[in-house]
């Protein structure tokens, strides 16, 4: 029996079929048109763009850090470019299996391990942190020949911080080191993100602190053509960066190691000025460290050592070391008496060898006193007993208006941060300091008369206030840089070209004050010292008690060596028209002329003696050749 077929009805929806399917395929090739239309029309730009991101990288180029010498030209902080073997994180599963296959091609070292350890514990977001500096052709070569096995594994060349004179004034340079997630920020908020484009590094101390945006340069870029596999195939162009301005300093740099070296292992302090301009021409602080050492990143086992260490070599003693003065205060306390019209050059006093008032007694240093002591003597002998009666009869508040021109309890204005104040005492301070004892009493005067009690100043202003009363009251504002030459045109100019003030001051109370100052160095508490110098100078010795006797005889050898007395000296030389002023501090050094004097004496020597200190200067260069020649 035959199937009955409706052929009609089979064609129908055959044709339907067909049609429904073209429809289909039209609306196919719609979309497709109209997708093409829209990335090739309308998002033409944007995919040409992420196109040419792709094929184009824009690297940036870190610019050369200005280089610091001394006042002779002496370079002290300079740039040099070295290979070096980084890490990212990020792109390494196994850190230390990266770390121990690396070993096999160089050598790690121990301290390369602590370091990479310490700065990714710090910076572990990091995109790249050095394991190794300073590689070797042959190790680049190593590294590079096996880099397929190594993801997260870079080779880069990199620009480093030089220090050729390792400790030698390395509180006054600083150094510089990686950038910290506050200072980004800080950086960020500034608008400065484009000048440290490329750069991990920025100044953390010193100079290369104080003088940053003078010292990092502006950055700039390179347009390379990249591979699929980022790899460079070509330069397209290139915006130069623009190096950092060179800084010269005011410091001898030869005369501040021969007074880091006078100081032997001793801890303490030296400024030296030179009173016409405000140049500093040695700013020592012992112990010191190698800046070198934070260069690269400092390792924790270093860091521990300069930080727990009880010598405080991180301490910057000229700025931030506040002390008793001692008799160093004396000379100005002088001439505040002239002005003030409380003592005339010629007026004395007794000296019994003690002051008594009311129920107070204060000992002189020497038993049976100085007999008649005007003030060119009291300045001489240092008597203590004609300080003492003068700090009772003086207003503590005129006293500390008049201190304050020579830059006593207040900041110099150096161009370096960091530094403290000190301590000036008025009414106010110690009503704030001691609220359950606010009255300034006159025993308290009688003892700030010696520069002892609450006086603390710091090295830098008692140098300071030398160097203003050696050039008669005129005051340049103390500096360590000197010049600042532009990296564009050359062009360099004096920071300080004029000076900051002039305190009015009689002359005839000046040269009463340097009469006394030079008695002291010709038959007073340093002529032992000075004996045979060849130029004429005035100096004052001071000792000062590093904690409260309470009534309790000094003996020396019975206290311990950290809690003797500070030893000081201030002088300026030669006499007539002073070229040098300084103050020396010598932290628990005892007597002013057994520690201090000595020190400024050899100091003194070597300035008036350049053939001398030449020699000097060649012979520690010759050491240093001969150090890093041996194996």
């Amino acid at each position: 029996m035959k199937e009955l077929r409706n052929r009609e009805q089979e064609v129908f929806w055959f044709q339907r079929r067909v049609f429904v399917a073209a429809v289909f395929m039209l609306l196919c090739f719609a979309l497709l048109l109209g997708r093409f239309i829209y990335l090739q029309l309308v998002k033409h730009e944007h995919f040409e763009r992420l196109a040419e991101a792709n094929r184009i990288d824009v690297q940036p180029e870190v610019p050369n850090r200005g280089i610091i010498t001394d006042r002779n030209g002496i370079v002290l902080a300079s740039n040099f470019s070295a290979y070096t073997l980084e890490l990212n994180p990020q792109k390494i599963p196994n850190l230390d299996a990266t770390i121990e296959r690396l070993a096999t091609l160089v050598d790690i070292s121990q301290r390369d391990r602590r370091r990479f350890k310490r700065l990714y514990e710090e910076f572990r977001s990091a995109e790249s942190l050095p394991l190794k500096s300073r590689l070797s052709d042959e190790e680049v070569a190593r590294i590079a020949a096996n880099r397929f096995q190594l993801p997260g594994v870079e080779i880069k060349a990199r620009l480093f911080r030089q220090y050729p004179m390792g400790e030698v004034a390395s509180h006054v340079i600083g150094y510089i080191g990686r950038i910290s997630q506050r200072e980004k920020e800080r950086i960020e908020a500034q608008g400065l993100a484009a000048e440290y484009k490329g750069s991990d590094y920025i100044g953390k101390s010193g100079i290369e602190l104080t003088y940053e945006k003078d010292l990092r340069g502006t950055a700039g870029a390179v347009e390379v053509e990249v591979d699929a596999s980022r790899r460079v195939m070509r330069q397209l162009s290139r915006k130069a960066s623009i190096s950092g301005n060179n800084l010269q300093l005011s410091l001898d740099i030869r005369l501040q190691r021969l007074a880091e070296e006078a100081f032997t292992d001793r801890r303490g302090a030296l400024v030296a000025i030179e009173p016409s301009t405000g140049d500093i021409l040695a700013f020592v602080s012992k112990p010191g460290f190698d800046p070198n050492l934070f260069v690269d990143g400092i390792d924790p086992q270093s860091w521990e050592a300069l930080r727990d260490s009880l010598d405080k070599p991180m301490l910057n003693r000229p700025l931030q070391g506040a002390y008793p003065p001692g008799s160093t205060y004396k000379p100005f306390m002088a001439l505040m008496a002239q002005e003030f019209g409380i003592r005339t050059r010629e007026q004395a006093i007794a000296d019994p060898g003690f002051f008594r008032l009311g129920n107070g007694y204060w000992r002189d240093d020497k038993v049976g006193g100085h007999g008649m002591v005007n003030l060119p003597k009291s300045i001489a002998v240092s008597c203590n007993t004609y300080y003492y009666q003068l700090g009772a009869e003086l207003d503590i508040d005129e006293w500390s208006g008049f201190m304050r021109q020579f830059g006593f309890g207040q900041k110099t204005g150096v161009d370096i941060d960091g530094e403290l104040t000190g301590t000036l005492p008025t009414r106010e301070w110690k009503a704030k300091r001691f609220p359950k004892d606010p009255k300034v009493h006159v025993g308290d005067q009688v003892s700030l008369g010696i520069g002892q009690g609450f006086n603390a100043f710091t090295p830098l202003q008692l140098a300071y206030a030398t160097a203003v009363l050696a050039n008669n009251g005129v005051a340049f504002r103390p500096h360590l840089v000197k010049r600042v030459q532009d990296a564009k045109s050359g062009d360099s100019q004096l920071t300080q070209p004029e000076p900051a003030y002039t305190i009015k001051l009689k002359p005839e109370h000046i040269q009463a004050v340097k009469e006394g100052l030079q008695g002291v160095v010709l038959e007073g508490t340093s002529a032992s010292v000075f004996k045979g110098a060849k130029y004429t100078s005035g100096g004052k010795t001071g000792t000062a008690q590093a904690f409260n006797l309470r009534g309790q005889k000094y003996v020396e050898s019975q206290v311990d060596e950290r809690s003797r007395d500070h030893s000081w000296y201030i002088t300026f030389a030669p006499l007539d028209k002073p070229q040098i002023a300084m103050a020396v501090f010598v932290e628990n050094g005892g007597f002013g002329a057994r520690a201090a004097a000595p020190i400024a004496r050899k100091v003194l020597d070597a300035y008036f003696d350049q053939a001398a200190l030449d020699a000097n200067w060649k012979g520690f260069l010759a050491q240093k050749r001969d150090t890093k020649a041996e194996p």
